[in-house]
């Protein structure tokens, strides 16, 4: 991360003014078009980049007792690799190196870059694209939490999404990444009290990104929503930390019910696809939901349910499932448990005659 000075919220319209007049000047001189040599240039970049064409602003003033965050970018590995990865993809594919650019090179920090993109693919004629980006970078570069965890959700797609080609590829692509970050944001924004602005949020990510969290619940850190198409998340569920929830999933309430109503989730826990849950409920830590499941029910940790209503089918070995995404129930799987079962049975009876020939 990096110190945004007033300075860096000019650079990039600088940048970019600079970068076209060089290409302008090598185009005269090698006498051969290119993109940025044409009188439309600007038009292009209005249509490509609308933050770019719409002016970069500096957020409103700050007062000297309330800094931005500062954090030192040498010391920041995930932001190192998505310049790295930008950098080469942008060798791959020069069609794309305007785009990887704007989205990633110019920018000093992965908030600034997060904000962009954020902002690009939120914006609408009412709230636009300069505006999202002052949200953004300022409550994201004013909160720990925030960069700590948008740093541990996007290694999250990265270690446990096979489809995850590279970290830039989250931040640019996945919009259960995206989505989750927007939360993040309306979260600190309706804990300052602004809810409004919050729900304005939430309301565009269900439009553009098919994702509806609601502002107000609590999502811990490197959490992943694989796809999100689908995921719904209700005002007073809880999610805590490592969980990994697939497409279609539901974490809502069972009726008109005020108060606390919506299912909390345990660290570790794996949701799998569509898989409905419903009321103020406890799944625990390192419990494993299948696929398609109706869950009304509290479920014990490390334990996996299936069915609708969901029932206990076995338990799981490992401490965070979510970490493995291994959540098919194979006939391995059943055949493993029902060994273990007769082996602690058996165990058990042992104990039991042991016990017996010595009183």
């Amino acid at each position: 991360m990096a110190c945004v000075t007033d300075e860096s919220w000019v650079a990039l319209p600088r940048m970019l003014s600079e970068r076209l007049s060089l290409r302008e000047e090598e185009a005269k001189e090698e006498e051969e078009p290119g993109f940025f040599d044409s009188e439309s240039a600007a038009y292009r970049l209005e249509k490509v980049f609308p933050v770019y064409a719409l002016g970069i602003q500096k957020p409103e003033s700050e007062s000297e007792s309330d800094p931005v965050v500062v954090a030192d970018s040498s010391d920041d590995p995930i932001w190192d690799a998505v310049r790295e990865e930008a950098k080469l993809e942008a060798e791959k594919e020069p069609i794309l190196s305007s785009f990887l650019y704007a989205s990633i090179l110019a920018h000093d920090c992965l908030e600034q870059a997060l904000g962009f993109v954020l902002a690009n693919r939120l914006q609408n004629p009412t709230l636009l694209a300069t505006q999202l980006m002052d949200i953004f970078t300022n409550v994201m570069m004013h909160d720990r939490d925030i960069q700590r965890s948008a740093r541990l959700d996007v290694q999250a797609f990265k270690e446990r999404d096979p489809a995850c080609l590279s970290y830039c590829s989250a931040l640019l692509y996945l919009k259960g990444y995206l989505a989750l970050q927007v939360y993040r944001v309306a979260h600190s924004l309706w804990s300052q009290g602004r809810k409004v602005l919050a729900l304005a949020l939430q309301s565009r990510v269900s439009e553009v990104f098919g994702v509806d969290i609601h502002p107000a619940s609590k999502i811990g850190e490197g959490v992943l929503l694989d796809h999100g198409t689908g995921v719904v998340i209700g005002e007073t569920a809880v999610i805590g930390n490592r969980v990994s929830l697939m497409q279609g999933v539901t974490l809502g309430g069972t009726g008109k019910e005020i108060g606390d109503r919506h299912p909390k989730i345990g660290e570790g826990a794996l949701i799998g696809a569509s898989a409905t849950i419903l009321g103020n409920i406890k799944i625990g830590r390192g419990a494993m939901i299948a696929a398609c499941s109706l869950v009304l029910k509290d479920v014990p940790p490390h334990s996996m349910v299936a069915g609708i209503p969901a029932k206990v089918i076995g338990y799981v070995d490992e401490k965070d499932p979510s970490l493995t995404m291994k959540h098919d129930a194979t006939k391995e799987f059943f055949e493993n448990v029902a060994v273990k079962f007769r082996d602690a049975r058996s165990a058990g009876g042992q104990t039991s005659e042991k016990s017996d020939g010595s009183t």
